[in-house]
C-alpha cells in the first residue's frame, strides 16, 4: 500500500506541509499522499491509536500538538527530548517514534542563507522563550555560540529556559532587548509578532551593526517589518519560509524512501501561494 501521510493540528488548514510534499511526491513520481488532518486536542490519543493501527506512514505534528504529542511515543529522538516537542512522526513496526527537525530546518536554512554564519561564535539575541525558542536555543548552542541571550515578555519563561539548557544561555529583561541588538551577531525573532493577523514587533534597530543577521521564523508575510528595517540598515536578512523547506526534508526522505531538494522552484511556489492568501 502507498505511504499516507500527515499533518495534525488544530487548526491545519493554513497548513503549507500538504503543497511542499505533494511537489516533492510529483517531482519523484512516488505514489502515496500528504494531507491535513485538524485533531482538537482531546482527541490526539485517539488519532496515535489509529498511527498504532497502521491507518498511515508517519506525518508531522503543529501547533498545539508538539508538546502534547511526547509522551504518546515509544521513542523519540535527543533532539526532541531537549527541546521537548515532537513535530515528525513514523512507525517502526509496532512503535511510534518521534523527532524534532524544527531545529536542523533552521540551521539548514541558515546555512543556505549566509554561509559561515556560525564559524566564529559570538552573540545570539533570541526573542520569546517557547517551545520554537527551545529548539532554536539548542541549536544555536551545537552551533558553538559564546552567549546567547534570551528575551521574552515574561522574564521568568526566559529564566527557565536559559536554566534548562545551560550555559551559554543567559536571560535579560524583554526592557533591555533595544541594546542588546548592538551586542548581537545573530537575531532570531521566535515569537509571533509581526505575523499577519498579529500586534507589530517592537523593536529598535538604530543599534543594528552591518553584517547582522537579522532572522524572523514568521513567514507570513514573507518580509516581515522586521527583515525589511534590518535590510535598511544593512543587516543580512532570512525569512522564515526556508525554515518550512528544510524541516520538511528528513520526514519525507524517512517516510518515502527519497531525500528531496530544496529548490529555487518549490520556494518560488510556496511564496506565490502565500502572497495569493
Amino acid at each position: 500500500m502507498p505511504p499516507r501521510c500527515f499533518i495534525i493540528g488544530h487548526p491545519v488548514a493554513h497548513s503549507r506541509s500538504p503543497l511542499i510534499h505533494g511537489t516533492w511526491l510529483a517531482e519523484h513520481g512516488l505514489a502515496g499522499c500528504y494531507e491535513r488532518v485538524d485533531v482538537a486536542p482531546a482527541d490526539l490519543p485517539g488519532f496515535v491509536l489509529r498511527l498504532r493501527a497502521g491507518e498511515f506512514t508517519g506525518g508531522n505534528v503543529t501547533v498545539p500538538h508538539k508538546e502534547a504529542m511526547l509522551p504518546l511515543v515509544d521513542e523519540v529522538s535527543a533532539a526532541a527530548r531537549a527541546i521537548g516537542a515532537v513535530n515528525t512522526l513514523w512507525s517502526e513496526g509496532a512503535r511510534i517514534c518521534g523527532d524534532n527537525t524544527d531545529v536542523a530546518g533552521f540551521l539548514a536554512h541558515l546555512d543556505a542563507s549566509a554561509p559561515g554564519w556560525d564559524g566564529k561564535g559570538g552573540t545570539a539575541l533570541i526573542l520569546g522563550a517557547g517551545g520554537a525558542a527551545r529548539g532554536i536555543a539548542f541549536g544555536l548552542k551545537a552551533r558553538g555560540f559564546d552567549r546567547i541571550v534570551l528575551v521574552n515578555r515574561s522574564r521568568r519563561r526566559a529564566d527557565d529556559l536559559a536554566a534548562a539548557l545551560g550555559a551559554p544561555l543567559v536571560a535579560a529583561d524583554w526592557a533591555q532587548r533595544h541594546a542588546l541588538v548592538g551586542e548581537a551577531d545573530l537575531i532570531v525573532n521566535t515569537t509571533a509578532l509581526g505575523m499577519q493577523g498579529q500586534p507589530p514587533l517592537d523593536l529598535d534597530l538604530a543599534r543594528l551593526r552591518p553584517g547582522t543577521i537579522v532572522d524572523d521564523i514568521v513567514y507570513v508575510p514573507l518580509k516581515t517589518p522586521l527583515l525589511v528595517d534590518a535590510e535598511r540598515r544593512g543587516g543580512v536578512a532570512v525569512d522564515g519560509l526556508g525554515m518550512l523547506l528544510h524541516q520538511a526534508v528528513p520526514g519525507f526522505a524517512r517516510w518515502f524512501g527519497v531525500t528531496p531538494a530544496v529548490t529555487p522552484a518549490l520556494r518560488a511556489l510556496l511564496e506565490a501561494d502565500i502572497l495569493g492568501h
